[in-house]
């Protein structure tokens, strides 16, 4: 059972999603909350496997919201997953350091929806195709600093490539299939990297791949 967290402060948001979950089998929707403030400590006595949060939210916004949720040690099972509208893609960098596992933006159809619960919930980085595409830009546009170039060099040689496959989107079967090794040795490249890299979840693990220079945008 994936058990769910709702925060957004539009109660028709909310309903909406809601209806579409508990529809659904093998998901839960365990707790609403209308601010960040409320979400994060529901998500303290919850523990859900998912937190949908909206970026744009009184009291605490949702970038602060998972900044909280990514910092508590007991937490560490949550994966955020940020909802925004097109016009919030500014806000998609600092949620992925934050600690947001992926984004969904609200004109999502339902399938695609459900299809990004599950997505989130077996580890998966998830993000929307628009904002892929606006997030390369910015790192094409606006170079950030770079990253420790020594945490990348703990990595071995095929842990590297596995986290450049990441960057570029692939999931661990296509990995697997690029690097002519088992899925599972895949997983466990990633995970490695993870774990060297002190990366709370692959989506962390893109914008370390980015930032470090492992992993160079396309132009535009």
């Amino acid at each position: 059972m994936i058990r769910v967290l709702l925060v957004d402060d539009q109660p028709l948001i909310r309903s909406g999603f809601r209806a579409l979950l508990d529809a659904e089998d093998g998901i839960e929707v365990v707790a609403e909350a209308a601010d960040g403030r409320e979400g994060l400590a529901l998500a303290r006595e919850h523990r859900p496997d998912i937190a949908l949060i909206d970026v744009q939210m009184p009291v605490m916004d949702g970038i602060e919201a998972t900044r909280r949720i990514a910092a508590d040690p007991a937490l560490a099972g949550v994966r955020v997953v940020i909802l925004t509208n097109y016009g919030l893609d500014e806000y998609v960098f600092d949620a992925l350091r934050a600690g947001a596992a992926g984004f969904l933006v609200k004109d999502i159809q339902p399938e695609d929806f459900l299809h990004a619960v599950r997505v989130a919930a077996r580890g998966d980085a998830l993000l929307a195709p628009s904002i892929t595409r606006r997030l390369i830009h910015r790192f094409v546009t606006q170079p950030l600093t770079t990253g420790s170039p020594a945490a990348l060099e703990e990595l071995t040689n095929r842990e590297r490539e596995a986290v450049a496959l990441v960057a570029r989107g692939l999931s661990n079967d296509q990995i697997a299939d690029r690097m002519l090794i088992t899925p599972m040795t895949a997983k466990t490249h990633v995970n490695r990297a993870m774990a060297k890299l002190r990366a709370r979840d692959r989506a962390q693990l893109v914008v370390l791949a980015y930032e470090s220079g492992l992993v160079t945008p396309p132009g535009p």
